[in-house]
């Protein structure tokens, strides 16, 4: 038996000669929140719809939850809950409805339908609306009854994508909290795509960044931040950035740069020491920042460092 609740080799989905998905391979234990970060376009969804059965790999192999999703598809839908960016609810029936059907829907038994229901409800967190028709509820309500409803049926993998696209702040620490809660308390492997840093940051025991269809760099948050530096100053320039880089990288202490499309990003181990020496470097070759920052390293850094650009508007 295997300990790995989502295994790739080599995965890849083309739409005539484009390929969405490029050789991604995978390896996620059980039990983990595996965050896939990226930009739009990059891969996210269409990997998903791969691992869900939605979609056809173009080569390549996938197993979730123990299952091949091309030759045992029934096996893996079964054992998989599913949160797509739009959720799929219909808005003339309430959100009480909406669980049962569910559930009858997996052929559960009338006294295990009952019990799911109610642990669904309490999931939800919806307090009396849980009665109110669905076209009532704001964003994160339904994001929460489409969470609950893709956990009736005691899933071992759940696959959100983008759960929190278009909420506000305040309800998307709300579906975090619903997702720890999920992944401590039941067990629940959680595969998230996210284009937002921080909810990578925040939730993921470990991150994969695609870009372009490609994972080009995986680890855990801490692991992957700690790979850029200890400190990076952050330098926007309107122009002359592979002057301003060379003039850095010449630098005593700087461990890396990178070129962004606004500007420059400077690792180093020290940047409170290094950014006059850098600010007096540009100055004596007529170079003229916008801004010099310093701060710690975020994923959006890595990102940058990994794919040539950031998630980010930031220098971007």
């Amino acid at each position: 038996m295997t300990d790995l609740a989502i295994e790739a080799r080599g995965l890849v989905r083309k739409f005539g000669g484009n390929f969405a998905i490029n050789g991604v391979d995978l390896e996620i234990p059980k039990g983990e929140i595996y965050g896939f970060l990226g930009p739009n376009g990059a891969g996210k969804s269409t990997t998903v719809r791969v691992l869900c059965t939605l979609l056809a790999p173009s080569a390549g192999s996938a197993m979730v939850a123990g299952h091949d999703v091309v030759k045992h598809s029934a096996e893996v839908r079964i054992r998989i809950g599913v949160a797509l960016q739009e959720a799929a609810l219909d808005e003339k029936q309430s959100g009480r409805e909406i669980l049962d059907l569910q559930a009858r829907l997996f052929g559960l038994k009338p006294t295990d339908r009952a019990d799911r229901v109610s642990r669904s409800i309490e999931l939800a967190d919806l307090g009396d609306a849980i009665d109110d028709w669905v076209q009532t509820y704001s964003g994160g309500m339904k994001r929460r009854l489409d969470l609950a409803a893709g956990l009736i049926h005691d899933p071992e993998v759940l696959f959100l994508d983008e759960p929190t696209t278009g909420l506000d702040p305040v309800s998307r620490v709300r579906v975090w909290d619903e997702v720890r809660r999920l992944n401590e308390t039941y067990g629940v492997t959680v595969f998230l795509t996210t284009q937002y840093l921080e909810e990578a940051d925040a939730l993921a025991n470990r991150v994969g960044i695609i870009d372009e269809g490609r994972i080009v760099q995986e680890g855990t948050p801490t692991e992957l931040k700690r790979s850029v530096g200890s400190d990076v100053i952050v330098v926007e320039l309107a122009d002359k950035l592979h002057q301003a880089a060379d003039i850095a990288d010449a630098l005593g202490g700087v461990d890396d740069v990178t070129i962004g499309r606004r500007g420059i990003t400077i690792s180093t181990a020290n940047g409170a020491g290094l950014v006059a020496d850098v600010a007096v470097a540009f100055s004596r070759q007529g170079i003229s920042p916008q801004s010099l920052t310093v701060r710690t390293p975020s994923l959006d850094d890595v990102f940058l460092r990994a794919t040539g650009h950031r998630l980010t508007s930031e220098i971007d």
